[in-house]
C-alpha cells in the first residue's frame, strides 16, 4: 500500500518559448480559466501563473520586474563579470609571479 499524502516530486520540464506563448495566448482570451488550461496541458497552475506575469512585463504592463530580454542581458554580464574577475585573480597571480623573478 502507498503512503497516503505523498506523491512523487514531478521530473522538471522544460518549455519552448513558443509553447509558453500558447498557454498565454489561452489564458488571456479569457475562455478558460489559468487552472483549467493548465489542467488541460499537464502543467501547473504556478508555472501558467508565471509565464502570465512574465508575458505582461514583457508587454510593459506587469509589476515591474524584469523583462525577458532584461533577464537575459543581466545574466551575459554576470557571466562577463564573473570572467573577468577570473582574468584579474590571474593577472594579480603573474604579476607576483614575475616580481619574485625579478628580484
Amino acid at each position: 500500500m502507498e503512503s497516503m499524502g505523498k506523491k512523487k516530486p514531478r521530473p522538471r520540464r522544460s518549455f519552448t518559448p513558443e509553447f509558453k506563448a500558447e498557454i498565454v495566448e489561452l489564458c488571456q482570451r479569457g475562455d478558460r480559466s489559468v487552472g483549467q488550461v493548465a489542467k488541460d496541458f499537464d502543467l501547473t497552475e504556478t508555472s501558467v501563473r508565471e509565464w502570465l506575469k512574465q508575458a505582461e512585463r514583457d508587454a510593459g504592463t506587469g509589476d515591474g520586474g524584469l523583462t525577458t530580454s532584461e533577464k537575459d542581458e543581466l545574466a551575459q554580464l554576470r557571466r562577463d563579470n564573473r570572467r573577468l574577475r577570473e582574468d584579474v585573480e590571474i593577472l594579480k597571480r603573474a604579476t607576483a609571479f614575475f616580481a619574485k623573478e625579478t628580484r
